[in-house]
């Protein structure tokens, strides 16, 4: 009988730990990444640059990355193809990150992720969260050959960027329910590899008592948006981790700009989409007050009025959000609700919460 067995792409290394980041030249090394230590090191506005600084990398060039455009992504990826690098190392935030990988895959090289902050699960993903001219999209890359964390520089970061993973990793329950549900009402295939990927990481964190106070803590949440991220990479995109709680942020994205980061509009956006399910489906209930609770406990948006708009702004959104991923079914293609339905949704919303 003969045994099948499946290929799953996952990075070569994942080094979750303090002190992580002052072993980056042995890893590069170790793993034949880079032989000869021709390194293009991409850096943000934020920590990046202190940390490059640090880096016992003799023969590195460092670009300062400005920005989490298309623009400064294609930009960058031209001089990585111009340098003959062997391999680029983003080292920052989620912008940072998103543009390095970006640009690695223009030049064909191979990109190590080095977070500074756990602010959503682009860390270890095959794709790139990108600004342009009409708002932000999501583009396929390759993943990151190997992903550094190190716990006392996420530590070191603005406490809410770091609370914005746990929202970004909790919607993965939403997106997962709208992937079985486009299953059961359009035929669409769910891998079922990637949706276990994406609920571990998810309950990995959702009833955690604990703070990003603990090191304990951020080491499990950055493990669990590296595990969401290779969920992407086992689905081949972003469904497992991406459903109507994405349309929703992307939709605010686009019409207000600066509203809030990508964690705390994913977490708003997923608990909208279970009230969705919980009032208009029947199903969801539990999700609904479980992920309520872990949101309310790490201090994150729950209403629109945490974000600071209004019922009819969000209203507005939640109407736009279909059209920011067209192709893509959720409880709101489901749903298809007129405009008039989805303001009582919203105000009843409201209204649950404030009980």
């Amino acid at each position: 009988m003969p045994l099948l067995a499946r290929m799953v792409s996952s990075p070569l290394a994942i080094d979750v730990r303090r002190g992580a980041i002052a072993d980056l030249g042995v890893l590069l090394a170790d793993r034949r990444i880079a032989n000869e230590g021709r390194i293009a090191v991409a850096v943000g506005p934020g920590q990046g640059a202190q940390i490059a600084a640090d880096l016992d990398l003799p023969h590195c060039e460092i670009f300062q990355v400005e920005g989490g455009s298309v623009d400064v992504a294609n930009e960058l990826g031209k001089k990585l193809r111009a340098g003959a690098f062997e391999a680029v190392a983003g080292i920052g935030g989620g912008k940072t990150i998103d543009v390095a990988k970006f640009a690695a895959s223009m030049a064909g090289i191979p990109m190590v992720a080095v977070a500074t902050n756990l602010s959503h699960d682009g860390i270890a993903s095959p794709v790139s969260s990108l600004e342009h001219e009409s708002g932000k999209g999501s583009y396929g890359v390759v993943m990151p050959i190997a992903v550094i964390v190190d716990v006392d520089y996420v530590r070191a970061a603005p406490p809410r960027l770091v609370r914005s993973g746990i929202g970004d990793v909790v919607s993965n329950l939403s997106a997962i329910a709208d992937w079985e549900l486009a299953g059961r009402e359009q035929g669409e295939p769910v891998d079922g590899m990637a949706v276990t990927f994406a609920r571990v990481a998810a309950e990995a964190i959702l009833h955690r008592p604990d703070s990003i106070e603990s090191q304990e803590f951020l080491t499990v949440l950055a493990e669990a948006l590296v595990l969401s991220g290779m969920a992407m990479s086992v689905a081949g995109s972003s469904r497992p981790a991406s459903g109507a709680c994405h349309e929703i942020l992307h939709a605010i994205d686009q019409l207000y700009p600066g509203t809030s980061n990508h964690g705390e509009l994913a977490g708003l956006g997923a608990l909208f989409a279970t009230f969705l399910c919980t009032t208009r489906l029947d199903e969801g209930h539990q999700r609904f007050a479980d992920v309520r609770a872990c949101l309310l406990r790490h201090d994150l948006p729950t209403t629109p009025a945490d974000v600071g708009l209004g019922e009819e702004d969000f209203a507005r959104a939640i109407a736009l959000a279909p059209a920011t991923r067209p192709g893509r079914f959720t409880v709101l293609e489901h749903l298809n609700l007129t405009e008039d339905e989805i303001a009582r949704s919203v105000r009843d919303y409201v209204q649950a919460l404030s009980r």
